[in-house]
C-alpha cells in the first residue's frame, strides 16, 4: 500500500519543515533582557534601548489580544460543538443508523478540532514574528522579507500537513470498524459518507472564525481609520490612537487565524468530496489507494511547496523592494508549474490504467482525470493574476480608481464598485469553462479533482496569505516603537506587496470554494438519487431563488454587524480624544484594552445570527421542503455567492491600494497624505474594509458549508419527492 507510505510521511515532512522555519524564527530575540542570540538583531546594541523596550511590549499587547479574543472565541466554538454534535447523532442516528451517526459525529468533532488547531498555529506564529520582521526590516528589505515568509510558511505547511495526517489517520480508524471497506462496495460507500462529517467540522469552524474574526478587525479599522486617520490626521499606526492595537490583533484573529480555518475547511471539503463520489463508483471503490489519491495530491503538493519556498528564501533571495512583488508571485507561478508533472506522476502510479466508471459515466481514463486536475490548478492561477491586475496599483484599473479621488469620495466609490463588477467577468469565465470541461470529461468526479487541483498547492497559498498580516503588524509596531522612518517604509513595501498577493489569495479561494461546494453539490445530489436541477419544476425553482438571494441576505448581516461594532469603536475613541486631550498630545497614554475589549465582545456577538442562518438553511430546506428543493438553494446561493464575493473582495483590494497608492505621491507630492484625495481614498478603503475582509471572504463558507451539511446530512433527509410539509407521489 503506497499511499500508507506516502500520505503520512510526505505530511510528517511537511510539520518538520514548519518547526523548522519556527525554530530559524525564534533565534531572533526580542526581549531587551535576553542576550543569548545577539546574532539575531544585529543592531540590538545600537539601538535606544527604550526602542527595543517598546517593541517588546508593544509586540506583547498584540499577542496577549489575540490570544484573549480567541479564548473567548473557543469557548463559543465549544459550545457549538457540542449542541451541534448532539443534532447530528440525534438526526442521523433516529432516522437514518446509529452507527454511521456515530462515525459521522466522531469525524465532525475530529475536524472541527483540527481547524481550531490550525488557526491558532497559524495566530501564534503571526504574533510571534511581527516584531521579528520589524526588527530584520531594520537591516533591509531581504531579512524583513524573509523572515515575514518564514512565518508564513510556518502556517502554510504546518495547517495542510496537520490536516493531511488527522483525516488519514481518521480513515484507518473507520476501517477498523469496516472491515471489509474495499472489497464491498457498500461497506466503502457507508464508511466515507460517515468521513464527510470532517469537512463539517472544518468548515462550521470556518465560518465562525472568519465572521467573528472579520467583524473584530474591521470594527477596530474602521474606527482606527475613521476618527484617527480621517478626522484627526494621525498616521496609519500613530501610538495616539487609541484603537490602533486592536487593530494589529484584528490582523491577526481575522486575516490568520480565520483565513487560515478558511482554507482549511476547503481542503477537508475538497478531500470529502472527493472520495465520497469515488466511493460510489465499483470501479474505483476496490482499490484504498485510489480511493486514498486526493490525499495523495494534497501529499505531493507539500513537497512541491517545499521545494517552491527555498526559492524565495535562498535562492532568488529580495534585495531591493522592487523584487518583493515579483517574487511572491514567483511563488504562485512556479508552484503552479511543479505541480503539473506531479500531479501526472500522481495520476500514472494511482489510478487505473484501463478505462473506469464513476459519476455515472463509462470510460473515464486516468488522463482525462489529469486533465480535470490540471484545469483546476491552472483556472486558479489565472484567476489569481486577474485578481491582481484589478486590485494591484501597478495596473490601470487602480491608477483610474486613485485619480477619481481628485474629485471627491463619492466619485471614488462608484468607480470601485464598477471596478468590482468588471473583476467577475474573467474568472467566471474561468470557472465556467473548468467545470465545464471537467463535467464533460468525469463528471462530478472530475469537478471534485479540479477542487484538489486549485488546492494542491495550498501550503504556498497560505504562506502568501499569511506574510501579508504579519508584515502590516511589523510596520504598526515600527511606528509605535519609534523605530527610524526607513524601517516604517520598509515595512509598508513588504506589507503593499502582500496586500497585492492576498487579493490573489482571496481570488484563489474564492474559485476553490466555487469548485468544492459543486463538488460537494455532485455528492448530495448522487446520493439522493436526483440528477438534475430542473427551473421548470416550482418546487426547484423557488429554491432557486431564495438560494441566490442568501448570499446577499448573509452579507447585509456581516456588514451590518461590522457597521454597528465600528460605531461603538468610534464612540470610544471619539471620548477618549474628548475626555482626555493629552493623548493628542502625547501626554496621556490611550486606554488600548478598552478599544480591544469593545471588538472581542462586539464581534462575538455578532456572529451568532450569521452562522444560524448558514448552519439552519440547508437543514430546514432539506427536511422541511426535500432534496430537490434543497438542491435549488444550493445551485441559487453557489451561482450568485461566487459572483457576489468576488465583487466585494476584489473592490475592498482596490480600494485599499489606491489609498496607498495616493500615500505613495503617486498623484504628485502636494495630492499625498492629508490631502483632499488622500481623505476622499480613505473614505472609499473604510467602506471596503468590510467587503474585502468580512462579507466577501465569509460567501466562500457560506457556499461550501451549506454543501457540506447537506451532504452529511442526506441519509436522513427525505427522499425524492418527500420533505414535512411539500410531499408528492409518484
Amino acid at each position: 500500500m503506497i499511499a500508507a507510505i506516502i500520505i503520512p510521511t510526505f505530511g510528517a515532512c511537511g510539520l518538520l519543515f514548519a518547526a523548522y522555519y519556527a525554530f530559524l524564527t525564534s533565534l531572533i530575540r526580542v526581549d531587551p533582557k535576553d542576550k543569548k542570540y545577539d546574532a539575531g538583531d544585529a543592531l540590538r546594541g545600537a539601538r535606544d534601548i527604550s526602542v527595543s523596550q517598546k517593541i517588546f511590549d508593544i509586540s506583547n499587547a498584540i499577542s496577549t489580544g489575540a490570544r484573549a479574543f480567541l479564548s473567548k472565541e473557543y469557548q463559543y466554538m465549544a459550545v457549538f460543538i457540542g449542541l451541534f454534535s448532539i443534532i447530528l447523532l440525534l438526526l442521523l442516528g433516529l432516522v437514518h443508523d446509529w452507527v454511521a451517526a456515530v462515525f459521522s459525529t466522531v469525524a465532525f468533532i475530529c475536524g472541527s478540532l483540527t481547524s481550531i488547531l490550525a488557526g491558532y498555529i497559524g495566530m501564534r506564529i503571526a504574533v510571534y514574528a511581527n516584531s521579528r520582521t520589524a526588527i530584520k526590516a531594520e537591516l533591509g528589505f531581504g531579512p524583513g522579507f524573509v523572515t515575514a515568509f518564514r512565518a508564513g510558511a510556518v502556517m502554510g505547511f504546518s495547517l495542510v500537513a496537520l490536516g493531511l495526517i488527522v483525516l488519514y489517520f481518521l480513515i484507518m480508524l473507520f476501517n477498523l470498524h469496516w472491515p471489509s471497506a474495499y472489497g464491498d462496495h457498500e461497506a466503502t460507500r457507508l464508511m466515507y459518507e460517515a468521513l464527510a462529517g470532517y469537512g463539517l467540522g472544518g468548515s462550521s469552524i470556518a465560518l465562525f472564525g472568519r465572521v467573528g474574526g472579520g467583524i473584530y478587525t474591521k470594527a477596530a479599522d474602521v474606527g482606527a481609520d475613521l476618527v484617527g486617520k480621517y478626522e484627526n490626521h494621525l498616521n496609519e499606526d500613530d501610538p495616539r490612537n487609541p484603537a490602533v492595537i486592536a487593530d494589529n490583533v484584528g490582523d491577526n484573529v481575522g486575516d490568520i487565524a480565520g483565513m487560515g480555518a478558511d482554507l482549511f475547511g476547503s481542503f477537508a471539503e475538497a478531500s470529502c468530496a472527493c472520495m465520497v463520489i469515488s466511493s460510489q463508483s465499483v470501479d474505483l471503490s476496490a482499490s484504498k489507494d485510489v480511493m486514498s489519491f486526493p490525499l495523495i495530491i494534497f501529499a505531493v503538493g507539500i513537497m512541491v511547496s517545499i521545494v517552491t519556498s527555498f526559492i524565495a528564501t535562498n535562492i532568488k533571495v529580495v534585495k531591493t523592494k522592487n523584487q518583493i512583488e515579483p517574487s511572491l508571485k514567483t511563488q504562485i507561478i512556479v508552484s503552479t508549474i511543479l505541480m503539473t508533472p506531479a500531479a501526472w506522476l500522481c495520476c500514472y502510479y494511482f489510478l487505473p490504467h484501463g478505462e473506469f466508471t464513476v459519476s455515472g459515466m463509462e470510460g473515464v481514463t486516468l488522463i482525462q482525470i489529469f486533465v480535470c486536475i490540471c484545469c483546476g490548478l491552472w483556472s486558479g492561477l489565472i484567476i489569481g493574476l486577474i485578481t491582481e491586475y484589478y486590485t494591484s496599483s501597478a495596473y490601470k484599473p487602480v491608477q483610474d480608481l486613485a485619480e477619481s479621488c481628485r474629485t471627491g469620495p463619492a466619485t471614488n466609490i462608484i468607480y470601485g464598485l464598477a471596478l468590482g463588477y468588471l473583476s467577475n467577468i474573467i474568472p467566471v469565465f474561468c470557472i465556467a469553462i473548468t467545470i465545464y470541461i471537467t463535467n464533460k470529461y468525469a463528471g462530478m468526479y472530475g469537478i471534485a479533482t479540479a477542487a484538489i487541483g486549485i488546492l494542491s498547492t495550498l501550503p504556498i497559498g497560505l504562506t502568501i496569505d499569511a506574510y501579508g498580516p504579519i508584515c502590516d503588524n511589523a510596520g504598526g509596531i515600527a511606528e509605535m516603537a519609534g523605530m527610524p522612518d526607513h524601517v516604517r517604509e520598509r515595512t509598508d513595501c513588504l506589507d503593499a506587496a502582500g496586500n497585492t498577493t492576498a487579493a490573489i489569495g482571496k481570488g484563489f479561494a474564492i474559485a476553490s470554494a466555487a469548485f468544492v461546494s459543486l463538488a460537494l453539490f455532485g455528492a448530495f445530489i448522487s446520493t439522493k438519487g436526483l440528477t438534475s436541477v430542473d427551473i421548470l419544476q416550482p418546487l426547484q425553482f423557488a429554491g432557486l431563488l431564495v438560494g441566490a438571494m442568501l448570499p446577499y441576505w448573509f452579507s447585509a448581516m456581516t456588514m451590518k454587524s461590522v457597521g454597528k461594532a465600528a460605531l461603538a469603536m468610534v464612540k470610544e475613541v471619539r471620548r477618549q480624544f474628548s475626555e482626555h486631550p493629552g493623548i493628542l498630545t502625547g501626554e496621556t497614554p490611550p486606554d488600548y484594552e478598552r478599544c480591544v475589549a469593545i471588538s472581542t465582545s462586539a464581534s462575538l456577538r455578532e456572529m451568532i445570527l450569521p452562522g444560524a442562518l448558514v448552519m439552519l438553511t440547508p437543514l430546514i430546506a432539506g427536511f422541511l421542503f426535500g432534496p430537490e428543493c434543497l438542491a435549488g438553494v444550493l445551485a441559487g446561493s453557489l451561482t450568485s455567492g461566487v459572483q457576489l464575493a468576488i465583487s466585494a473582495s476584489n473592490t475592498g483590494g482596490a480600494w485599499d491600494n489606491a489609498k496607498k497608492y495616493i500615500e505613495a505621491g503617486a498623484l504628485g507630492p502636494e495630492h499625498g497624505k492629508g490631502s483632499p484625495e488622500h481623505e476622499a481614498s480613505i473614505i472609499g478603503d473604510t467602506v471596503g474594509d468590510p467587503l474585502k475582509d468580512t462579507s466577501g471572504p465569509a460567501l466562500n463558507i457560506l457556499i461550501k458549508l451549506m454543501a457540506i451539511i447537506s451532504l452529511v446530512f442526506a441519509p436522513a433527509m427525505p427522499g425524492i419527492g418527500g420533505g414535512l410539509l411539500v410531499q408528492t407521489h409518484h
